[in-house]
């Protein structure tokens, strides 16, 4: 029974996956197109997910689960609040890019994915509490940073970047895969540049 489990949860990461790269390049992608790129049949498809709808809800909740994973990684309610909110950051920089479709979609979430949202958010207002002090508008530092978290995990490198700095793939590996960040920028420097523009704007400090 485990192992059946685990295949199945293997097989549905595998859909899951295809879906993604599928319908990030076009989001009125097929089921019978994504399991075309996940190398299955269309009735394995179907037997994971009863629905293209269905699909979709599974991988919102899928990836706001392995952001809320990383938050509570970072010990928000225990690290020092600009500690845990670097290592949050380095750790959503690792995750968002494998995630672009599912989590760019203007559609309202499905119930259960908001709820696991609505958890994220709230550990990230408790530490822009801690952090900002009393006075700040919460909400509106949460906006910045899901803004500047957006720019740095999906914005376009610099022009001229070296191929050969620190934190560049190896050629042939995939910039967007698990364990890298966009470019395959260090997750650390990344993070660093959030919190710095968000907490600094973006006057060099001296």
């Amino acid at each position: 029974m485990g192992r059946l489990r685990a295949d199945a949860e293997r097989s549905m990461r595998a859909i899951m996956a295809a879906a993604e790269d599928v319908l990030s390049a076009s989001p009125v992608a097929t089921m019978e197109q994504v399991a075309e790129a996940a190398g299955v049949a269309r009735a394995t498809v179907h037997r994971r997910f009863a629905s293209r709808e269905a699909l979709i809800e599974a991988m919102e909740v899928t990836a706001w689960r392995e952001i809320l994973q990383a938050v509570h990684a970072a010990r928000p309610h225990t690290a020092p609040p600009l500690v845990a909110l670097h290592q949050a950051t380095a750790g959503i920089l690792q995750i968002k890019p494998a995630w672009r479709f599912t989590l760019a979609r203007q559609v309202p979430l499905s119930a259960e994915a908001q709820a696991v949202q609505a958890e994220v958010m709230a550990l990230c207002e408790e530490v822009f509490g801690k952090l900002l002090g009393p006075g700040t508008d919460l909400v509106w530092a949460r906006q910045v940073y899901l803004a500047l978290l957006g720019e740095a995990a999906h914005g376009t490198p610099p022009a001229g970047r070296n191929p050969d700095a620190p934190g560049t793939p190896p050629a042939g590996q995939d910039p967007d895969a698990p364990g890298t960040s966009p470019a395959g920028q260090d997750p650390d420097a990344l993070a660093t540049k959030v919190i710095d523009t968000l907490m600094y704007g973006v006057q060099r400090r001296a």
